[in-house]
């Protein structure tokens, strides 16, 4: 049987466990003088099995029935606010960031008005997020490169959106895929487990495992993909006692059994409401 081999361009890996944000790098392409640049090896993925397509794309269709709703959980109107509240939400929950988004954006509505913000204010309105610190210094050089290189808009693309500061391969494909309807997949610390207990990929790596589960579904899905993984990560499948018993796509789990498969059990861990 002949193999395909698909290559895949490489991009900056931003890891999926949660972390105080930081100044990211891109490798591959020239950009102004002052922006960091880092190379990372190509991953190489395998025309994946049949059957795995199949068992991936059924999971997937069966998540979209459970969770018609699913959606970014982050609140925004626009790019600049999805892109801001989206490195805000690094070790922290999505409730926590939508509870000072409104005060936040009354402020600084756009990437010109937050470049010039006193930084003390800035902490004060974000300290519920944690790391306000750090996340204010990140929210400065975000909005400054913005202004300065964009004219003050979000790009629509990934190779520059990784070199702004605070921002990565998972921060851009949220912004990417929510703001500007181009897929991408957003590998996070859900994703990433419940990619690994169906046996979409067995990769820790993200980027890895982004282009790994990517070739199991068409482009166009990617989008909505990543949010049913996440939107059952956080209701359903706990990094910690799964609720095995009440999952709605335990049948097709290599995973089944992790957690309390007692019907009546499960039900007690399922969540009503997602929690970052």
């Amino acid at each position: 049987m002949q193999v395909t081999l698909w290559r895949i361009r490489p991009c900056h890996v931003e890891r999926a466990t949660p972390r105080a944000p930081s100044e990211a790098t891109v490798g591959g392409t020239a950009y102004p003088a002052g922006v960091p640049r880092k190379s990372t090896p190509q991953p190489v993925v395998t025309k994946p099995d049949t059957s795995l397509v199949r068992r991936a794309r059924k999971i997937d269709r069966v998540l979209a029935e459970t969770y018609p709703d699913a959606r970014c959980e982050l609140d925004f109107d626009n790019a600049f606010e999805l892109l801001v509240v989206t490195v805000l939400s690094a070790q922290t929950t999505d409730k926590r960031v939508n509870a000072v988004r409104p005060t936040l954006f009354a402020a600084y509505p756009d990437a010109q008005a937050m470049a010039a913000a006193e930084r003390e204010k800035l902490e004060q309105i974000i300290q519920p997020t944690g790391f306000f610190r750090a996340k204010t210094e990140s929210l400065l050089k975000l909005s400054q490169a913005l202004v300065e290189r964009f004219d003050g808009e979000v790009p629509a693309r990934l190779e520059d959106l990784v070199t702004l500061p605070g921002v990565g391969r998972k921060t851009a494909n949220v912004v990417l895929g929510n703001a500007f309807g181009i897929p991408g997949i957003t590998v996070d610390t859900h994703f990433g487990r419940l990619a690994r207990r169906f046996g979409f990929t067995e990769e820790t790596d993200p980027v890895k495992a982004e282009h790994e589960v990517g070739a199991l579904f068409p482009r166009k899905d990617w989008v909505m993909l990543s949010h049913h993984l996440i939107w059952h990560g956080r209701r359903v499948c706990h990094a910690r006692n799964p609720a095995c018993g009440a999952c709605p796509v335990a049948r097709w789990c290599p995973a089944y059994g992790e957690g309390p498969t007692d019907p009546v059990k499960a039900a007690t861990l399922v969540r009503t409401e997602g929690r970052a």
